[in-house]
């Protein structure tokens, strides 16, 4: 009996030590990265970026997969069913783990079934008006719209992405009344705002500096906790008296729950040396966005706190995608 039980302690002492090197040595193939979206968005280009680099930096294959539809929810259902490994990840964004577990009444996936890893970037939208309108700083903005209720209008790219909910977290802070005109896609949305039918414009930074440096539209504000490198002289809402509008997306790799905590921590570590890599840091800051690099606690912290906002933003306008 002592013989046996000696012997299976020493097969579990064994058992362990082959396992958490395998673990602790990832990758030893090719790691597979979902991004739920089309090939050329914001996601898409500053995920194969980091993904590039990640590869050469742990000499594996670092394969970018997209698989867009339904706003996301497909890439997300197949990260969840993939083996948790570390072999297979997904490139999300606020709107897939923070909008869409409250905009979908029914999605096919757990949106609880994911190990935040890292955020890989914060994505910061600008506040953008047309030049005819008589508002310089956003305490102006508040002050016409208020002096002119549900007369002021603000477009975006679609009902219940991330721009349309940044303007409703505007509305929430200030206490203003302005009407929404949602359009079918960014593109639309920004013409008509150039041609003054529109206000006022909450869009991304790549979308809107060479407008805003061309004259066509006047930047008010970013949304970010900081200010973006692509518009240094641009304060953030806060900075201009603003409080609790911040808003704005990000991107951030994401796991299949389960995926052991070594190997979580490896992949944050790996990214945050990706990102602060000088060419990597100058090419993110052109497309518009912050490098972040974060822990995996803090990227699961800032999920959580978005997570409560635009649930209660989402429930406070009656949206839903279904």
């Amino acid at each position: 009996m002592l013989k046996t039980a000696r012997l299976a302690v020493a097969l579990c002492a064994a058992t362990l030590s082959v396992t958490a090197p395998a673990q602790t040595n990832w990758p030893t193939r090719a790691v597979t990265i979902i991004v739920p979206f089309t090939p050329g968005g914001g996601t898409d280009i500053g995920t194969r970026l980091v993904a590039q680099r990640l590869s050469q930096l742990r000499g594996q294959p670092v394969v970018v997969d997209n698989r867009p539809g339904a706003a996301g929810n497909v890439g997300l259902e197949l990260t969840a069913r993939a083996k948790p490994d570390g072999y297979t990840l997904v490139a999300g964004n606020v709107g897939t783990q923070s909008i869409n577990p409250f905009l979908y009444k029914k999605l096919s996936y757990n949106p609880d079934g994911f190990v935040p890893v890292t955020m890989m970037a914060e994505l910061p939208f600008a506040l953008v008006v047309t030049p005819g309108l008589p508002a310089n700083t956003p305490k102006e903005l508040v002050a016409l719209a208020k002096a002119k209720p549900g007369k002021l209008t603000f477009a975006s790219s679609g009902t219940g992405g991330s721009p349309h909910l940044s303007g409703e977290i505007f509305k929430a802070a200030t206490s203003t009344d302005m009407l929404h005109v949602p359009y079918k896609g960014g593109g639309a949305a920004m013409t008509d705002l150039m041609a003054g039918n529109v206000d006022m414009l909450f869009a991304s930074i790549l979308e809107t500096t060479g407008h805003v440096k061309a004259g066509k539209l006047r930047a008010l504000a970013v949304t970010g906790t900081v200010r973006s490198p692509s518009m240094p002289d641009v304060p953030t809402l806060a900075e201009a008296g603003i409080q609790n509008a911040e808003s704005g997306s990000w991107v951030g790799l994401l796991a299949p729950a389960g995926t052991p905590k070594e190997i979580v921590d490896k992949i944050a570590a790996s990214v945050k040396q990706v990102v602060v890599m000088p060419d990597v840091k100058k090419q993110l800051i052109e497309q518009g966005a912050i490098p972040v690099g974060n822990t995996p606690q803090q990227f699961a912290a800032i999920i959580a706190q978005d997570r409560k906002r635009y649930a209660k933003i989402i429930a406070d306008n009656h949206l839903s995608a279904d």
